[in-house]
């Protein structure tokens, strides 16, 4: 199934910002995605173009890759299911769902061939796809948002869309979805030892008295609520450390204070 991420296919119908190109061009590669195409793009070299090379940052291995085509239909000519992207509800056209049900709805379509290839198209800037766009799509999908003011970015709703499919698709692989020290461990966050433990108590009890908090003389009970206070916390290797630089601070500051 991680084979499904290179099934996937995005396309911008006649995008005028290269900008917004060279954004997307990162928002996939992000997403482990890296085929992009153009449909009629404004500006011929849009790929050239500053902006694009600016925005794609440290994506330009996606931008130059991407694929031109003179029309809709010949971008999604391998493509066995391709959901057009919409802020706008459609009286006439392919059953609508949300981002995330086309998300699941692409992973099932998937496993069922090797040869599938889903694609998701969203149109211009300005004003997004028409009728005829949706048209040569087999489903609309939307991306939930706010009714009084839905309008993203094309190059924002392409990185949505390409974050519900890698959930769909990581998940279904069980390619792990938070970031791994690669089993590297990090004694840091180890439980200090009891030994460490004492010798940091010592050296508060000495921090505290020194900054006029304690007083030898009339300690109270003071200390062994401190000391019940530090042991709720469990304080890893780290943390003593941080508190024993505190302490030293702390004492380097009383003397000179006495000075």
């Amino acid at each position: 199934m991680a084979a499904a991420f290179e099934q996937v296919r995005f396309i911008m119908v006649h995008p005028s910002h290269p900008g917004n190109v060279g954004a997307a061009a990162r928002a996939i590669k992000t997403m482990g995605f890296h085929d992009l195409c153009l449909v009629a793009p404004r500006f011929a070299d849009v790929l050239e173009q500053p902006e694009a090379q600016s925005l794609a940052s440290g994506a330009t291995d996606v931008l130059a890759s991407i694929r031109i085509f003179p029309t809709l239909e010949a971008a999604l000519a391998p493509v066995t299911l391709a959901f057009a992207l919409t802020a706008r509800a459609r009286l006439l056209g392919p059953p609508a769902c949300d981002i995330r049900v086309a998300a699941e709805i692409t992973r099932e379509h998937l496993q069922h061939s090797n040869d599938a290839r889903v694609a998701v198209v969203l149109g211009t800037e300005r004003s997004g796809l028409t009728n005829e766009d949706i048209a040569l799509c087999q489903r609309i999908c939307h991306i939930p948002a706010n009714p009084e003011y839905s309008s993203l970015n094309v190059a924002q709703a392409l990185q949505l869309a390409a974050w519900e499919l890698r959930y769909a698709l990581a998940t279904a692989a069980q390619i792990p979805l938070m970031p791994s020290t690669e089993g590297r461990p990090d004694t840091g966050h180890e439980p200090a030892t009891n030994e460490k433990i004492h010798a940091f108590m010592a050296h508060w009890e000495q921090a505290i008295t020194d900054v006029g908090f304690l007083d030898p003389e009339h300690p109270k009970k003071l200390m062994p609520r401190m000391r019940h206070m530090f042991a709720r916390n469990a304080l890893t290797h780290d943390e003593v450390d941080m508190m024993r630089g505190l302490c030293t601070a702390m004492i380097k500051a009383a003397g000179k204070a006495g000075k």
